[in-house]
């Protein structure tokens, strides 16, 4: 994943990356926060702290729509702040703690269907 654009006065990057389609509501696989300012993220490759996503632990959990084609938003953010976190926080925690610290955002829309 290439990142551009980041303002200057970036201090980290968050990374989330959700399913709005899942059955029972927004799914979310993956979250990655204090990721240094980097303009490429690896693939295989954490840059940051994991928090919890919504399979019950931390890392990425790789798409398995159980029917349809389900849309992955991949959103990163550029945050004026490091914030040294609990690994286990969850978006809305993690939103939370970013609401105000926004410096800019974009996201990436991947479609995906189980063959």
């Amino acid at each position: 994943m290439v990142i551009e654009g980041i303002p200057e006065n970036t201090q980290s990057l968050v990374l989330i990356v959700d399913d709005p389609d899942a059955l029972g509501g927004t799914f979310v696989h993956w979250i990655v926060y204090d990721i240094p300012v980097i303009g490429r993220i690896e693939q295989n490759c954490v840059p940051g702290k994991q928090g919890s996503n919504d399979g019950g632990g931390t890392g990425y959990v790789s798409p398995c729509p159980p029917s349809g084609v389900h849309r992955y938003f991949f959103k990163i953010y550029a945050l004026d702040k490091l914030f040294n976190l609990n690994e286990k926080i969850n978006k809305p925690a993690l939103e939370s703690v970013m609401s105000g610290h926004i410096l800019d955002q974009a996201e990436l829309i991947g479609l995906y269907r189980k063959k």
